[in-house]
Formats: C-alpha cells, structure tokens, sequence
C-alpha cells in the first residue's frame, strides 16, 4: 500500500476526469486482458493483468466506470473477513476486492434480455444462490451457501469483491438480478452510492418501512448514516435526528443538507439527553446504528421509546456488554443487517433517480485506476475529511 498520498496529482486527474468520460462511454470494444488489482498479503494490493472474465447464463460483462471505496472494503484488504475465496480467506488467491461499482453492459450472456449493450447500470454486492430458504425469502445477502462457487461446491452463489472478483478492475461479470439502470442525468460518481443508499434503505425497511411520519435517529454520519438521513426523510420521516462526533462536524452539516432536521454533537451534549429533549421527553421511533462505536448499542436502547426498533448496520471490533434487561423490559427490538436486501437498492436508485435527496453531497474524492491504494488511504485515514471516495475509469 502507498505510504504517502499525492494531492497535486489527484487535483489533476480531478480536471481531466470530465473530458474522457464522454469518449469513453462510446467505445465498447472488449480487450482480451484487463488491468486489475489483485488482493496479495493482508494490506497488500499489486495492479496485475488478468484475462476478461465471460459472462455465463443470466450474467452480463459489465465494463467498470467508477466505483467507490468503502468501509467493508478495508476491512477485507487488511484482515480478510468477511470475504471468502475457495473455502478460506482471500490472501494469495488472484482475488480482486470492491463491491460498490457502477458500469456499462459490454456483452450478454446466453438468454439475457432484461438489459442491452451500451446501458449504464450500478450493482448490488449479492446474487445470492437462489436456492436455499434465506434466497427463497428474498434474504439473499444472508444465503445460507455463502461462498459455495468453486469446484464441487459450486451451488451458485457469488457476492462481487467478497466471495468472486470485484470493481477494482476495468470489468467483471454480474448476474442480471444485481443489477440497476442508471439515468443519463446522473453522474458515474454518483451512481457509486446507490448501493450506499441500498444499505441504508434496507436498514429502514427491516425497521418497518413504513417511517412516514415517525421519528428516526441516525448514529454516526459515515457514508451510510448521511444515506440514511437522505432515505428516511425521502420516506416521510419526521423527525430525523443525526449524531456524531466533534470530528464530524462538516459531516453533520452535510447531513442538514440531506434533510436532517437536527444535529447532535456527541462531544458537547448527551447523545440520549439530546433526542429526549429534541423529542420532548419521549424516545424516537427507531435508529439506525452506523457508528460502530462500543457504547452505541446501549445508547440506542435510551434513545428510542418502549417498544423502539433498532436496526444495527455497524458494529465494534470486539465484544461489549449489552444491557440485555433494559431491552426486555422495554420491548425493543434489535435487528442486524448485512448489505442490501429484499430488493432495497433498486428502491433507493429510484428515490435518487427522482432527486429526492442531493446523495453526491458524500462524494469527496476521485482518483483513477492506477491509483487504488492512495483512494483506500484517503478512505481509511479520512484524509481531507474523505468521505467516499470514487475511483474512475
């Protein structure tokens, strides 16, 4: 990984990035080779060349424009987890990571209508296998054969940049049920964060769906806490409470923007004090945890009234003790989510198709291909208070 980050040279290709996109979308020819960052040792990516993958029945070639770096993404470079290559962790084995990518379709694979050479679609993480009872509820980012596509295990499922080849590369193959079209008024940054907003919408809807209306405490203004701000206000949520930290302070801010009726400064107030008081003495609705912070599940329970939902969409590295007596007592309810279920990505492409709420705001950073490990670093040490960062083709 780079040691250090160039400035000048990401302002640069910052200028240029406009000018060749428009060239680049209308040349659709396919190579037989691409370029690719492939996973070596923990925190160890090499820029390899790697054959074009070809897409089989109900897949697609998609060929990668832009795709953004996030969080889970530095956790698979650096400790492997909760990527799974061949039956174990995903060091040494050509493997290249990122998940959250946008593309245009290059080539069909047999049997393929749902979508047409040249359209620009973005993806979710996971197809799923399509067969187990979690796939049969539309559960399918917790399939039961997570991991089983190699060999004699192959039951078919594949999660792009966790158990098969991801975005860091120039293409990759998707099964049709991953994928969304993209509008032509929405920039290839931008697309990037549908899967972003799909996360934070299938946290709402395990919550309830039904938000409109109902007070909505987001915790922590990551990427996807400032998605879950802009979803839940789309949605109807009212009001919808943001916190964070004395680090987030332009974050919160950003956060006002995509529709938070109020902030909390965790470093100056009382997380809990300040949404009873917000809420005159009454617990909110529901939260969504995005902090991953020890104290937040224990905060959380304080924060929403008797009988609140919590959904949990991030968590701590190590244990930590929960307050279990207080939820019983209080009927609430504690979910966890894994990516984008049931679905909610398509959802949240067609609340940003419809502008409901401004998501490029989260969009802070670009770099090119070549620069991969410098975009992760930005990412990792929130450097020039990244938020998501993009790498364009």
């Amino acid at each position: 990984m780079a040691d250090n980050v160039n400035v000048a040279e990401a302002k640069d290709y910052r200028k240029s990035a406009v000018v060749t996109t428009a060239v680049r979308r209308k040349d659709l020819r396919i190579p037989e080779r691409m370029q690719a960052w492939v996973l070596v040792g923990a925190d160890e990516l090499t820029l390899m060349e790697k054959p074009v993958p070809q897409p089989g029945v109900a897949e697609v070639l998609v060929r990668i424009d832009a795709v953004a770096v996030c969080g889970t993404d530095l956790e698979v470079i650096s400790h492997g987890e909760p990527a799974l290559i061949q039956g174990g962790m995903p060091f040494n084995k050509n493997f290249t990571p990122g998940h959250e990518y946008m593309g245009t379709v290059v080539k069909l694979g047999p049997g393929v209508d749902e979508f047409e050479v040249g359209e620009r679609i973005a993806v979710e993480v996971h197809a799923g296998c399509g067969r187990c009872e979690r796939c049969r509820e539309g559960m399918y980012t917790a399939c039961l054969n997570y991991g089983m596509n190699y060999g004699e295990h192959d039951k078919g499922h594949r999660a792009n940049g966790f158990t098969t080849d991801g975005g860091f590369a120039e293409y990759a193959v998707n099964n049709v049920n991953t994928m969304v079209p993209v509008p032509e008024d929405m920039s290839d940054e931008e697309a990037t964060l549908i899967v972003t907003a799909g996360t934070a919408m299938y946290g709402l809807d395990v919550l309830g769906g039904l938000v409109a209306g109902q007070s909505v405490v987001v915790m922590g203004p990551g990427a996807i806490g400032l998605m879950g701000v802009g979803v839940a206000k789309a949605l109807g949520a009212s009001p919808v409470i943001l916190a964070g930290t004395h680090r987030d302070r332009n974050r919160l801010e950003i956060g006002r923007k995509l529709g938070a009726d109020e902030v909390v400064n965790v470093s100056e107030e009382d997380a809990v004090a300040a949404v009873k008081r917000i809420l005159r003495g009454k617990g909110a609705h529901y939260a969504l945890e995005c902090s991953g912070a020890p104290a937040a599940l224990n905060q959380a329970a304080r924060m929403v009234s008797r009988g609140g939902r919590i959904c949990l969409v991030a968590f701590p590295q190590e244990p930590v003790p929960v307050d279990v007596a207080h939820l019983v007592r209080n009927n609430i309810y504690v979910y966890g989510i894994r990516g984008e279920g049931r679905s909610a990505t398509r959802r949240a492409a067609a609340l940003m198709a419809q502008k409901r709420f401004p998501a490029k705001l989260i969009h802070t950073h670009t770099f090119p291909l070549a620069q991969v490990p410098t975009a992760i670093q930005y990412a990792r040490e929130r450097i020039e208070d990244a938020i998501k960062v993009v790498v364009k083709m």
